[in-house]
C-alpha cells in the first residue's frame, strides 16, 4: 500500500496546515485529561474511521506510555470487557457517538456519563481530542496513509 500524497512534503500549503494542525493539538498534551484516556479515545476513533496510520500511531504511543497490550487489544470491543474504568468507558462512548454522527449526535445519557467523570477542563479537552483525531483520521484516509511505520514521538519536530 502506497500513500497517494504526502501532506508533509508534496505541498507547501498542506505542510503548513499539517504543522498548524499538529501545534493546535499540543495544549491537549498539557491538559489534565489523563494520557491513557486520550490515547484510548484516539485509538478507538482511528479504528472506527478505518485509519491504519492512526491505529498504528496510537497503539504505539499508548504502549510507550505504559498501556498494556491486553487493554490495547480490547479497545475495539471495550463494551464487552472488564478492563476499562468507568471514566474510560464514558470517554470511549463519547468518542464513538461523536465520531459516528448518525443524525442524533451525542445522546444526553452519554454526555451525562462523561460529565460525571470529567471536570470542565477535562471534558473540554476530551471534546477537542475527539474532534482533532476525527480530522486527522480523515486526512490520513483520504491520502491513503498506511499504518506500520510510525515511531513514537516522530512528530515532535513539528512543534513550534
Amino acid at each position: 500500500m502506497e500513500p497517494r500524497f504526502n501532506l508533509m512534503t508534496s505541498s507547501p500549503t498542506a505542510a503548513k496546515v499539517a504543522k498548524r494542525f499538529f501545534n493546535a493539538a499540543l495544549p491537549l498534551e498539557q491538559s489534565t485529561l489523563p494520557k491513557a484516556v486520550r490515547e484510548l479515545v484516539e485509538l478507538r476513533v482511528g479504528q472506527l474511521n478505518g485509519c491504519g496510520f492512526c491505529v498504528d500511531a496510537h497503539n504505539k504511543e499508548a504502549a510507550a506510555a505504559g498501556e498494556s497490550a491486553l487493554r490495547l487489544g480490547l479497545v475495539a470491543v471495550w463494551r464487552h470487557t472488564t478492563v476499562f474504568t468507568e471514566p474510560e468507558r464514558a470517554a470511549l462512548a463519547l468518542a464513538e457517538e461523536g465520531t459516528l454522527l448518525d443524525g442524533r449526535g451525542v445522546t444526553d445519557e452519554t454526555w451525562a456519563a462523561a460529565r460525571k467523570h470529567f471536570d470542565d477542563d477535562q471534558i473540554g479537552a476530551l471534546v477537542c481530542v475527539i474532534a482533532v483525531i476525527n480530522a486527522a483520521t480523515r486526512l490520513n484516509v483520504i491520502v491513503n496513509n498506511p499504518g506500520g511505520s510510525y515511531e513514537p514521538g516522530m512528530f515532535a519536530a513539528l512543534a513550534d
